[in-house]
C-alpha cells in the first residue's frame, strides 16, 4: 500500500491534514482510503445517504477524487466520492474535454464499496471493464488523489502536488502514483 500526504493549495492552511492510500487488489480491484485529521473541527460533512447513489456535481461540497490516467494516452477517468456515500465516474477524451457540464458519466468502473469512516473515507472499485476495454495492465496506469474540503474556513483544495498557478486537479503532472 502506497500512501501520500495531500497538500492544501493554500499553503498557509495547515489546520487539516489529509493522507491518501492506494492499494491494488487482485487483477482489477482498487482500494483507496483517505485519512483526515481535523483537530479544530473545521470540516463540514454532508448528510449520509443510503445505497451509494450516483450523483453529479459532488465537487461543489466535500468530495474526494481519484484520477486515473494511462501512459501515452490522452483519455482519463475522474472518480468523485462524497462522504455522503454518493459517487460518480466521469470520462474525458483529453484535458477537460469534452467540456459538458456535468461531464460525461463513465460506466466502465464499478463501485464495490464506499463508506465514510471515523477517519475519513474508504472506497473499493472494480476496474475490470475499464482495463479490459483498453487492454491495460496496472503498469500502464497512474493515479492522482485529490479532495475538495468544505470547511468553516472556506473550500480547501488538496492534491498530491499543485504545479499549476490555480488549483487544477486535471493536471496530469500532479498524478504521482505509479503501479
Amino acid at each position: 500500500m502506497a500512501s501520500y500526504e495531500l497538500n492544501a493549495f493554500d499553503r498557509r492552511f495547515q489546520s487539516i491534514s489529509l493522507v491518501g492510500a492506494i492499494e491494488q487488489q487482485g487483477l482489477y480491484g482498487l482500494n483507496v482510503g483517505y485519512w483526515l485529521r481535523d483537530p479544530n473541527q473545521f470540516m463540514q460533512w454532508p448528510k449520509l445517504l443510503q445505497g451509494n447513489p450516483r450523483q453529479d456535481f459532488l465537487w461543489q461540497h466535500t468530495c474526494y477524487e481519484i484520477f486515473i490516467g494511462v501512459h501515452g494516452e490522452d483519455y482519463y477517468r475522474e472518480i468523485n466520492l462524497s462522504p455522503s456515500q454518493a459517487w460518480q465516474v466521469y470520462q474525458f477524451e483529453e484535458y477537460r474535454y469534452p467540456e459538458d457540464m456535468p461531464p460525461q458519466a463513465a460506466h466502465d468502473i464499478e463501485l464495490n464499496q464506499l463508506k465514510r469512516t471515523h477517519y475519513g473515507l474508504n472506497v473499493t472499485l472494480d476496474l475490470t471493464e475499464f482495463m479490459l476495454k483498453h487492454k491495460l495492465k496496472w503498469s500502464n496506469m497512474f493515479l492522482g488523489l485529490t479532495a475538495v474540503l468544505q470547511t468553516s474556513q472556506g473550500d480547501k483544495h488538496y492534491a498530491m502536488q499543485h504545479s499549476s498557478p490555480n488549483a487544477d486537479f486535471h493536471n496530469k503532472r500532479d498524478w504521482l502514483h505509479q503501479f
